[in-house]
């Protein structure tokens, strides 16, 4: 599918971002492993928690959509689970391999997890190596370096394992196939991740704890199901905050989105750029913090990004470097090497884009420099199969002069499907 974005406009008005992907596919596999009904408000309806829900549906849970937006999970306990048919396919959702593989790691039963050839080129080893410390027999391409993974359940034990990533989808893995290990698994962080799991595991009953960079959790007899609400994704609103921050006379409200102190860098470093983002009617809600983020366009200012605050904001990169684009002087993103093995290599995925347009930009192995500032030029953009490139290039093209193409852009429907629609919606000529 290709998309024909016409630029000049600028962004007016309120939006409600999707819900959270990440909390979506928790609150799925949660509920599915917990002690009755777990009814879930605000479920993400987009491909990658899809799968999700169709692989609990293959081991024996029922899943009911009610409405447009709400799930019901019928939990039936950590060992409710039964033996798939076939295969497991995750599509290409990375959380739901690597999470999923924490949990079959203590079933007693043989499964295999697949994807599609983008999943299948990212690597798995970094879940496969501590989850065999546990006792987890797993099996897969390159010795268990990537998918398909065949995951034969057991007996565990509890390890203490410091990650040597900075990645919540292997914490979350390790975390919960602590639920089924004897004794107490740790699991070290040098740069604390998003925390969702914590959050929802202590929801739900689970003994786990959190504090000097130890996360630790201990097996419980059962886990209880809960009312989940989810908030709005931060980093599907980052794209709406960026459109308005390089919008010449934007302004723009973004209500009920996730405010998870481990998700908002993206705040911090639009606010550093010269961004006015002010934050209003914080609460908490199934344990998350949410508000409303209001955003006004300012000129933008180049900055460095790199270090501790990159886990907190790694997901919105994209965004960030299109905002880059159109700030004066130069920002440096240095210590994002994780880029390279998300849905594309996203530092090529982004590089390429900007040099389309007309931006000065340098590729390193960790990041990238790119100059701000200079007039950029519609084009024909790819995004290389990757949601978040097309979505930030969207954003980009929209306050070009001139009309831009993004190809391939079907992409958006694995985390945001209606997000043409909304940026139109939320957009204006100038």
């Amino acid at each position: 599918m290709e998309v024909v974005i016409e630029g000049k406009r600028r962004i007016k008005g309120e939006v409600v971002p999707p819900p959270d992907k990440s909390i979506s596919h928790r609150s799925v596999m949660i509920g599915a492993i917990a002690e009755g009904t777990t009814e879930v408000e605000r479920f993400l309806f987009a491909d990658d928690c899809l799968r999700t829900v169709d692989c609990f549906r293959k081991m024996g849970i029922e899943i009911e959509f009610k409405g447009h937006d709400s799930v019901t999970v019928k939990g039936k306990g950590l060992r409710g689970l039964r033996k798939p048919e076939g295969e497991l396919y995750a599509g290409n959702s990375g959380t739901t391999m690597r999470l999923l593989a924490g949990i079959l790691a203590g079933q007693d039963f043989e499964a295999v997890v697949s994807g599609d050839e983008s999943l299948s080129k990212r690597p798995m080893g970094r879940v496969v190596e501590p989850l065999r410390l546990m006792g987890a027999r797993i099996e897969g391409r390159d010795g268990g370096r990537f998918a398909p993974l065949t995951i034969r359940g057991g007996r565990l034990k509890g390890i203490h394992y410091e990650l040597p990533v900075a990645s919540a989808q292997v914490k979350s893995a390790l975390l919960l196939a602590g639920l089924y290990a004897e004794g107490e698994t740790v699991v070290v962080e040098r740069q604390k991740t998003r925390d969702h799991t914590e959050i929802m595991l202590k929801e739900f009953g689970g003994k786990i704890s959190s504090n000097d960079g130890l996360v630790r959790v201990t097996p419980v007899e059962k886990l209880f199901a809960r009312k989940v609400v989810v908030p709005g994704d931060i980093s599907s609103a980052a794209f709406f905050m960026v459109a308005a921050a390089i919008g010449e006379n934007s302004e723009l409200l973004i209500k009920d989105v996730g405010l998870n102190p481990t998700r908002t860098g993206i705040i911090d470093v639009l606010r550093e750029m010269g961004c006015t983002v002010e934050i209003q009617n914080e609460k908490t809600i199934s344990g998350e913090k949410v508000g409303d983020v209001l955003v006004r366009g300012n000129g933008l200012c180049g900055v460095v990004i790199d270090g501790k605050i990159m886990p907190r904001l790694i997901d919105e990169i994209p965004a960030i470097a299109v905002a880059a684009a159109f700030a004066q002087g130069e920002t440096v993103i240095k210590d994002a090497g994780e880029l390279r093995v998300k849905e594309s290599d996203r530092i090529k995925s982004i590089v390429w884009n900007l040099k389309k347009l007309g931006t000065e930009v340098e590729e390193f192995e960790d990041g990238l420099l790119i100059r701000g500032g200079r007039k950029l030029r519609p084009s024909d953009m790819e995004s290389f199969g990757d949601h978040r490139i097309a979505m930030a290039m969207a954003v980009a093209a929209m306050s070009i002069p001139g009309q831009s193409r993004i190809k391939n852009a079907e992409c958006v429907d694995i985390s945001f499907p209606s997000f043409f629609e909304t940026l139109n919606r939320i957009s204006e000529p100038f």
